[in-house]
């Protein structure tokens, strides 16, 4: 922008500016009094006709899949992306809280008063690139699979076994392979160190929290033997 088209901008700055109303008290009584519109309508409906959103939660039941809702799949990707779980802290809050500061300061960067994205490669650059990261993790969190799949690569035989642990809940502690939690053991190497006898003791038998599977061995037998086989074969990704 040179002297000329400097000059023009503000001249046509300052008539406009002239010209309207100052943004308080004017405009910030407009969005206040749509606020509080908007607001009742949602009091409104909620009283009417509830907000329940879903089914009530049932803590006992081990099927359940949880699956963040689409517009934070790229924040739970981030976490897939930074493993290790002393880094939980900064794929929750460090990375996100940075990006968030780096957006806000980039005014301060980039003064420019041109319109032009191509003469903005500052803002341009920046823009692009969260939006074209955010829809990255996005994608890959909305095809990932469900926290309670295994997706390790197993033998034929154990397939069974395979999906019953996996129903079975023992991701919400346990972690095998890429998937699960870091609240227990990680087991994707258990069966070079217990046989199969010690896992069943502990699976009937387990220390506190973990829950018992006594009553999926009197009940349901053949699926506590086929988890227990597919357990004891977990010696490594590899």
């Amino acid at each position: 922008m040179d002297a000329r088209e400097k000059e023009q901008y503000l001249r046509e700055y300052s008539i406009l500016k002239n010209q309207g109303k100052p943004f308080f008290p004017y405009a910030i009584a407009k969005d206040g009094a749509m606020a509080c519109v908007t607001l009742g309508v949602i009091i409104l409906m909620a009283i009417l006709f509830g907000a329940e959103l879903g089914p009530k939660a049932d803590p006992t039941t081990t099927t359940y899949t949880p699956r963040p809702e689409w517009y934070f799949f790229f924040l739970f990707e981030l976490l897939r992306v930074v493993k290790p779980p002393d880094l939980v802290f900064l794929a929750t809050i460090g990375i996100p809280t940075l990006c968030l500061v780096l957006l806000l300061m980039l005014p301060f960067f980039d003064r420019s008063p041109e319109r032009n994205p191509l003469r903005r490669p500052i803002a341009t650059v920046a823009g692009i690139a969260t939006i074209a990261a955010m829809a990255y993790l996005t994608i890959l969190g909305a095809l990932a699979g469900a926290p309670t799949e295994i997706s390790l690569a197993t033998s034929p035989q154990y397939e069974e076994g395979k999906e019953i642990t996996a129903s079975a809940g023992c991701l919400g502690c346990h972690k095998i392979g890429e998937n699960g939690n870091t609240l227990g053991p990680n087991l994707t190497e258990i069966g070079a160190r217990l046989g199969k006898d010690a896992i069943a003791r502990t699976l009937v038998n387990p220390t506190p929290p973990m829950p018992s599977f006594r009553t999926l061995q009197k009940e349901k037998p053949e699926q506590f033997n086929k988890l227990v086989e597919y357990v004891a074969s977990l010696k490594g990704e590899n």
